[in-house]
């Protein structure tokens, strides 16, 4: 196993445990403040999603000798960074809003500043380029296809379910 890659796929599950870290003190805060949980079905696939992509990053490359290949490997890096920084911009412009499960305050306007003035759902951008990328960099391109298209049906399912949770925060748009 190369110990770089291996040492990426830490960072990145690091990453995940800092962002477990803010969305639970932003659920605390959003729950005390009349905030509503939904879609709750589909987010423990979400972890379980998510958990085995980083298992199956090293796991592909280690059982099928993958090997990095620079052409495509620093290119797959740049994206994964990428996707961190679009990531963390979403963290920073929703900031308690911000969380990894489905939660509306009610009366709050919804927010269109930062990624969100450009595109609706800019986290789960990050979250698709990222689930592409990041095994892409050391070559496992079975991992990528298969979360690829898992992603997809998970997103299909939380994006129809967030914008149904989305109707209720009945607040003008926030600039």
């Amino acid at each position: 196993m190369p110990t770089g890659y291996l040492v990426l796929i830490l960072l990145v599950g690091a990453e995940r445990l800092a962002e477990l870290v803010v969305a639970r003190r932003n659920l605390r805060w959003s729950l005390a403040r009349g905030g509503v949980v939904s879609g709750r079905g589909h987010y423990p696939w979400m972890v379980v999603l998510h958990t085995g992509l980083l298992v199956a990053c090293p796991l592909e490359v280690a059982l099928a000798g993958r090997s990095f290949a620079p052409a495509l490997g620093w290119p797959m890096l740049a994206l994964v960074i990428a996707a961190q920084g679009l990531r963390w911009w979403c963290v920073a412009t929703l900031g308690r809003r911000w969380n990894t499960q489905v939660v509306v305050i009610p009366g709050l306007p919804l927010v269109t500043g930062g990624p969100y003035r450009y595109l609706r759902h800019p986290n789960y951008v990050a979250v698709a380029v990222e689930g592409a990328a990041l095994p892409l960099v050391h070559g496992a391109w079975v991992t990528a296809v298969a979360f690829t298209a898992l992603n997809a049906a998970l997103m299909a399912v939380r994006i129809r379910g967030e914008e149904a949770a989305l109707t209720t925060a009945s607040a003008p748009a926030a600039p």
